[in-house]
């Protein structure tokens, strides 16, 4: 592999390894919050995209008043979801609610898949589809969008839990619902915060990535597995772990289709991410073994 093309290779696993930190971020913080993991967040992500693209195609709205309506409606769909599913099973244990958050995702798939189409789309580009040359590697503009749009994320969401109140109090609810109720945090408005800011992530993902790896409503499922496997990384408690975690599955995603021997193929690049998982449980559960050995 020359210079050029492992250059290749890493621009690209950046860009989708941003992809997968953005979905990360939203599984990070309702569960910091709720202690759920919501395997519903992929469908933000695909709703984000699909939105967008409805709202251009068939309603002719421009460009970014599309991009804002379509974060608006998914983030009104992620309060429905904690208001009508998690809140309402609030006695349900933690594997009940994960397993409704399930349903909540195949219900959001079949529910787009009957009214959108089975279809792929693909929504313009924001500003062009003209690649540019860096070090010898093309990028597309939509890549740094992309690449763009994480970091920019990520500042806001660090800046927001650590420097706003309202920041401080979904912090404080994630350590302990019981000591923030003792100062007046209401843990039920603080989740369904943890909900919106987790669909608003996720769509806003969907919308900028649509336009360079088209979009489908089945995209949620891989690309919430992967978002899954890039937060466990940081144990569901770190966002910049969880980025980090995105962008080196990315990385390492793109450098093993690149190397294209043997296992590494094209073909396997998604067994990679179940790979990742399995040594991660296996670890964990090494963990757990050894601290019930210490006690």
């Amino acid at each position: 592999m020359s210079v050029d093309q492992f250059l290749q290779y890493l621009i690209s696993g950046i860009t989708q390894g941003s992809i997968y930190a953005l979905v990360a971020l939203g599984f990070t913080i309702i569960y910091a919050v709720t202690r759920v993991i919501n395997f519903a967040q992929g469908e933000f992500v695909m709703l984000g995209g699909m939105l967008s693209f409805l709202l251009i195609s068939s309603f002719g709205i421009p460009l970014i008043p599309s991009l804002i309506l379509a974060v608006l409606f998914t983030a009104i769909i992620g309060a429905i979801i904690y208001l009508l599913a998690i809140r309402t099973a609030k006695k349900a244990s933690v594997v009940s609610l994960i397993i409704i958050t399930i349903g909540v995702s195949i219900f959001i798939r079949g529910f787009t898949r009957e009214f959108l189409g089975v279809d792929s789309v693909r929504p313009p580009f924001f500003t062009g589809d003209e690649s540019l040359t860096i070090f010898g590697a093309l990028i597309r503009p939509q890549a740094l969008w992309i690449i763009g749009t994480t970091i920019v994320v990520t500042i806001i969401l660090h800046l927001f839990l650590s420097r706003t109140m309202m920041g401080n109090a979904l912090k404080a609810s994630a350590i302990s619902t019981r000591a923030a109720a003792m100062v007046g945090i209401d843990s039920r408005v603080m989740a369904l915060t943890a909900f919106v800011i987790a669909a608003v992530i996720g769509s806003i993902g969907g919308a900028v990535m649509a336009p360079l790896v088209l979009t489908s409503y089945n995209v949620g499922v891989m690309l919430g597995l992967k978002g899954f496997v890039s937060a466990s990384i940081g144990g569901f408690k770190s966002p910049i772990i969880s980025v980090i975690g995105g962008i080196t599955i990315g990385v390492i995603e793109s450098l093993a289709v690149g190397i294209n021997w043997g296992p590494f193929t094209s073909s396997y690049k998604d067994a990679i991410a179940i790979v990742a998982l399995l040594i991660i449980l296996l670890i964990r559960s090494g963990r757990l073994a050894l601290e019930e050995r210490a006690d």
